[in-house]
C-alpha cells in the first residue's frame, strides 16, 4: 500500500541522512500539486523519482522498490559503483553465500560493452548483490570461459548466461534475473500477484487446473520442465480452480468448469490472449505453444462477447472479456 511504501521510504531516509547527506528526500502530494503531476506524468501511486546534478529533466524511475532496504541500494548503486569488484575465489563465496541470490558477472576484461550492460543491470536490480571478476583464479573455480552471467542460489550457481559482444541488452537482463525472485512455477493468489507483477516481463502463460486432481503432479511437472526453457521470456503461472478468490481470473479468461486443465498465454502490454490449440498439457504441446506465441504465429484468441452500450449507465458496471482489465485494473 502507498501507506507501507510512504513509511520504508522515510526509513530509507533517516539512513541515508548520516551514510550520504547530500542524497536529499522529498514527498509530494500531487493531489494538490496538479502542475507537478502533468510535468512528470505521474499516472500511478505512488511513484518514485531520481533527479541529478539539480536536473529536472529525465528524471530516473524507481519501479517495483518496496523497501527501505532495496531504496538504500538503488540510490547508491545510483551515486557510485553498483556492483563489487572481485579479486579472489574467498571474495566470491562470501558474496554467494551473504544472501538467498546473488549474480556475478565474469569477464576477459573489465572495460567491454559487456561490462557496462552488466553494471546497468546490476542498477535496476538492488534486490540482489552483484560482484564482478576478471581474475582467472575465480574464472578457473567456477569453470567460466566465457563473458557470463552467473545467477547464484544459496550459494550455488542456478543459471549460466552467456554475454557476447554486447547482443544482451539491459532489458533482457533485468527481466532474466528477476524472475529467480519467483518460483519457476508461481501459484497465484493475493499475496504473489503483487511479485508477478513487479517482475518485467509482459508474457505470461497461466496453467488453470485444480490443484488436488489426479493428474495434477504430472501436468504440473510438465508445466515446470517448459517453464525452464523460457525463463526471462514468459513468466509460468498456476491458477487453483478449485480456489473461489480467483474466480476474477476465470471470469476474465472464460475458463469454465468443463474447460480445466486449460492453458492461455496473456501480453500484459497488448492485453492479447492466447489459447493452447492442443488439449494435453505435455512438455511439448506446452513449449510449441510457447515458441510459437514468441515467433508471433500463435493465433489471437477472441472469446469476449462485445460490450454492451449500457455498460456504464447503472452504479454496478457491466464487465465483459473486452473491458475487464481496463476498467478492473
Amino acid at each position: 500500500s502507498s501507506q507501507n511504501l510512504s513509511e520504508e521510504f522515510a526509513e530509507a531516509a533517516r539512513q541515508l541522512k548520516k551514510e550520504a547527506p547530500r542524497i536529499q528526500f522529498g514527498k509530494i502530494d500531487v493531489t494538490h500539486q496538479h502542475d507537478l503531476r502533468k510535468e512528470f506524468n505521474i499516472r500511478e501511486f505512488p511513484t518514485v523519482k531520481f533527479f541529478v546534478d539539480g536536473s529536472r529533466e529525465d528524471p530516473t524511475d524507481c519501479k517495483g522498490v518496496r523497501q527501505a532496504s532495496t531504496f538504500i541500494t538503488w540510490v547508491k548503486r545510483r551515486t557510485g559503483p553498483s556492483t563489487v569488484l572481485i579479486n579472489s575465489t574467498d571474495q566470491a563465496e562470501a558474496i554467494v553465500n551473504a544472501d538467498d541470490l546473488a549474480v556475478i558477472g565474469f569477464f576477459k576484461e573489465l572495460d567491454d560493452d559487456d561490462v557496462e550492460v552488466f553494471c546497468e543491470t546490476a542498477r535496476d536490480v538492488p534486490e540482489m548483490p552483484f560482484g564482478m571478476t576478471a581474475s582467472k583464479d575465480v574464472h578457473a573455480n567456477y569453470g567460466i570461459q566465457k563473458n557470463t552471467l552467473v545467477v547464484f542460489k544459496q550459494g550455488k550457481p542456478v543459471h549460466n548466461e552467456v554475454l557476447e559482444d554486447g547482443r544482451k541488452n539491459k532489458l533482457d537482463l533485468t527481466r532474466l534475473i528477476k524472475t529467480f525472485t519467483l518460483d519457476l512455477v508461481t501459484e497465484y493468489n493475493l499475496e504473489t500477484s503483487v511479485k508477478i507483477f513487479d517482475v518485467p516481463v509482459e508474457n505470461h502463460i497461466l496453467l488453470f487446473t485444480p490443484t488436488k486432481s489426479e493428474t495434477f503432479n504430472e501436468i504440473y511437472e510438465n508445466y515446470k520442465s517448459a517453464a525452464a526453457e523460457f525463463r526471462g521470456k514468459i513468466m509460468f503461472v498456476l491458477v487453483d480452480t478449485t480456489e473461489t478468490r480467483n474466480g476474477r481470473i476465470f471470469e476474465y479468461f472464460r475458463i469454465r468448469e468443463v474447460d480445466v486443465p486449460a492453458v492461455r498465454i496473456l501480453n500484459l502490454t497488448s492485453n492479447a490472449k492466447y489459447k493452447m490449440p492442443a488439449d494435453e498439457v505435455t512438455v511439448k504441446n506446452l513449449k510449441e505453444f510457447c515458441q510459437s506465441y514468441l515467433n508471433g504465429k500463435a493465433k489471437l484468441h477472441l472469446s469476449s462477447e462485445e460490450i454492451p452500450e449500457d455498460w456504464d449507465k447503472m452504479p454496478v458496471k457491466v464487465l465483459v472479456g473486452k473491458n475487464f482489465n481496463r476498467i478492473v485494473f
